[in-house]
């Protein structure tokens, strides 16, 4: 038997003990430095990440542990057209749910989520992650195909259609020309 090498340490960490949380609640900000926002910007596949701030309030309730907030962050995406790097403001209000890890079974049966169930995030250890759960919101709040100011002259340089053109309604228009 081989012992299992730990865990990688998440980019930006801010660990929480259960038994930090009070019957008051918590609240707090959590900045990420240049170490953290330098790693996350390479984990997330981004040009840079220039500032990531977040406003939380912590609080537990009977069987889970609420954790809502801001989020704010200035980076730089890639245009998913031309590749060239462009500023990008994110302004995102969390609302994210703590509960205790439980062990599924096994099955080969499809399980259906609630949109309520999205925001869930299973802990163990009698910790949380603060930090992860703001990396995840920040990293869900991007847009997975972002366009510069510069991806409709790029798309029209290398002769791609628009969304108009090679949309449906864009192929009835051409089919529409041909026939006069």
């Amino acid at each position: 038997m081989t012992a299992s090498s730990p865990l990688p340490q998440p980019e930006l960490s801010k660990i929480i003990k259960l038994s930090e949380i009070g019957s008051s609640a918590l609240t707090g900000t959590i900045v990420a430095d240049d170490e953290e926002r330098q790693a996350l910007a390479k984990r997330f596949d981004l040009p840079s990440i220039e500032s990531i701030t977040s406003e939380y309030r912590l609080a537990a309730k009977e069987h889970e542990i609420s954790f809502t907030g801001t989020i704010q962050s200035s980076l730089h995406q890639a245009c998913a057209i031309s590749g060239q790097p462009f500023p990008v403001q994110i302004d995102e209000i969390f609302n994210i749910i703590f509960v205790e890890k439980t062990e599924i079974p096994a099955s080969d049966e499809e399980i259906e989520l609630a949109p309520e169930d999205c925001d869930v995030i299973e802990y163990d250890a009698a910790q949380i992650d603060l930090g992860e759960a703001i990396a995840q919101t920040l990293y869900l709040a991007l847009d997975p195909y972002p366009r510069g100011p510069d991806a409709d002259r790029a798309a029209e340089k290398n002769g791609l259609k628009s969304e108009e053109e090679a949309g449906p309604f864009g192929a009835l228009a051409a089919l529409k020309d041909k026939l006069g």
